[in-house]
């Protein structure tokens, strides 16, 4: 969480000398985080965003072998323009998520299927001179349908680096 902090103030602070238009149509890329995603954000006005990604994502529990679980996620997103940088928005929004596990043998008591509604809260950034767009943010989910996943988690979010595809 502290990183997430330190990056946003960095973003913040790093970017504010550069020039950017504030608006893009839509955009195609990666979302670097938790699970690794790949994203198409589209603006359906001005001020606001639809956003779908799919992510994967692998690990280890306790002693058992790696697992891996494949997510399919949209989210609607209020952009509001930051003054005193151009081409700079934050923005906050809600979205849902389905989680696919894939688990090894000998847990069965775990589902294969995950629900998650989440909130977003980040920076979106679009640069002036190339066709480029970057964003951070925080995805607070809560889980339902799964032993391993009926909990809150907090330490959900990502860097986000889009090609624009039309302004």
């Amino acid at each position: 969480m502290r990183i997430i902090l330190f990056i946003l103030a960095l973003c913040t602070l790093g970017i504010s000398q550069v020039n950017a238009q504030e608006y893009y149509k839509s955009a195609v890329g990666l979302r670097l985080g938790y699970p690794v995603s790949v994203s198409y954000k589209t603006f359906i006005n001005e001020d606001a965003a639809i956003e779908a990604y799919v992510g994967f994502r692998s690990y280890s529990y306790l002693a058992f072998s790696n697992y891996s679980s494949v997510s399919i996620a949209a989210a609607y997103q209020i952009h509001n323009p930051i003054d005193e940088v151009d081409g700079l928005q934050w923005y906050y929004g809600g979205g849902a998520s389905l989680v696919f596990n894939n688990y090894p043998v000998g847990l069965d008591d775990f589902s294969s299927l995950a629900f998650g509604i989440s909130g977003y809260l980040g920076l979106d950034y679009k640069f002036s001179d190339v066709p480029v767009a970057v964003s951070l943010d925080w995805v607070p989910t809560l889980f339902l349908g799964n032993t391993t996943y009926n909990s809150f988690g907090a330490g959900y979010g990502s860097l986000g680096v889009r090609y624009i595809l039309s302004e």
